[in-house]
């Protein structure tokens, strides 16, 4: 067996059962590092339904270069080479910049403005997508000592991907436990400035900055990630895509707690200055439900019967929504009581309402 193949079956063998979300990226980087060389990474989980940070795992000096990574992927108004929502409709996600670029990088303006000044000659991006949701934002960073990343070793971290995604969907979609959800601290405040430094903040968001940070494994002065990036999206000059009046969002959960929506929107003062104000609470039913059918690995079809079920909706009226037959709903919800370990309708939606609070 040659080496990289040795890599990749110590990384499909990896056990996610033991590891947070945290443990399994480092032990991925550093296996990752045995096969592809890089000098810096950094290693993300993101909310499915939205694709902003939940948190990340880094390697190197990248907080230097982390802020203008996230306003080159959010708020510069033209989008760069490989940004992470073109990637991830790709139908190989995985690009260097060398590549993308036909080796002249200077191209990009990621390039010029942050990666050379830095000291990076190329980098290599990675969207871990599996069935067609992505759980995790990879990037690997070399400087100018080394050469640019090969096609051999894109290929070979796109064989990756279905494994990576697939333990990251597994360790992120998973449910905490009953006495666990009852560990928010209700809902914390915080107001930023354009440039992300902190104006003011209630004591709640402490006890929010103080989780996320121990999360990240960040020092108490640098900003939690996914916190930056609501922010930058909220600071999107790309406005045609997103409705104004939509806040910036993003559902994650860490380990010994509950899961928590993190929303970011954009205010003027009166002096026509701007400023950020950050809401941290814990995630509400309709954030929820998504990820208990992630959890539940129900399909398409099956989490639009569930959403459609909570609310109350009859067969004939599932039937007549998403224009199938009685008969094809009635096999759908025989999966659902399967996967979900109940055996009626009536006891699916008291499992749902009572067990994760979904009104």
């Amino acid at each position: 067996m040659d080496h990289m193949a040795h890599i990749k079956q110590k990384i499909n063998n990896l056990s996610y059962n033991t590891h947070s979300t945290q443990q399994y990226r480092k032990k991925v980087l550093n296996y990752l590092r045995r096969a592809v060389s890089f000098d810096a990474a950094c290693f993300t989980t993101v909310d499915p339904e939205t694709l902003l940070s939940a948190g990340s795992v880094t390697v190197g000096d990248i907080e230097q270069i982390h802020q203008r990574l996230f306003e080159h992927e959010y708020v510069v108004e033209n989008e760069d080479f490989n940004s992470f929502q073109a990637l991830a409709a790709k139908q190989v996600p995985v690009e260097t910049l060398s590549h993308a670029t036909d080796g002249v990088m200077e191209q990009s303006a990621r390039y010029r403005e942050t990666l050379k000044p830095a000291g990076y000659i190329d980098e290599l991006r990675a969207v871990m997508r599996v069935e067609g949701r992505v759980w995790g934002f990879l990037i690997l960073f070399r400087k100018h000592t080394n050469s640019c990343f090969s096609e051999t070793e894109r290929l070979f971290v796109s064989s990756l991907i279905s494994s990576i995604a697939g333990h990251m969907r597994e360790l992120s979609s998973t449910i905490p436990s009953e006495s666990t959800e009852s560990k928010g601290e209700g809902t914390g405040l915080l107001v930023l400035t354009e440039n992300l430094q902190m104006i003011s903040y209630n004591q709640a968001a402490t006890a929010y900055l103080s989780r996320l940070q121990a999360w990240e494994e960040v020092r108490k002065e640098i900003l939690p990630r996914p916190i930056r990036a609501v922010c930058n999206m909220a600071l999107t000059k790309r406005g045609a895509a997103r409705d104004e009046d939509e806040m910036a969002k993003v559902c994650i959960h860490i380990p010994d707690g509950p899961f928590m929506t993190i929303r970011a929107s954009k205010q003027m003062t009166v002096e026509q200055e701007v400023q950020l104000v950050v809401i941290m609470e814990p995630a509400t039913a309709s954030e929820l439900l998504p990820l208990i059918a992630d959890s539940y690995r129900l399909t398409d079809r099956e989490k639009e019967i569930l959403m459609l079920l909570v609310k109350g909706n009859s067969t004939v009226e599932l039937a007549k929504s998403l224009h199938i037959s009685a008969y094809t709903v009635q096999d759908h919800l025989k999966s659902i009581f399967m996967k979900t370990g109940v055996k009626s309708r009536r006891e699916l939606i008291w499992k749902v309402h009572s067990r994760f609070s979904v009104q």
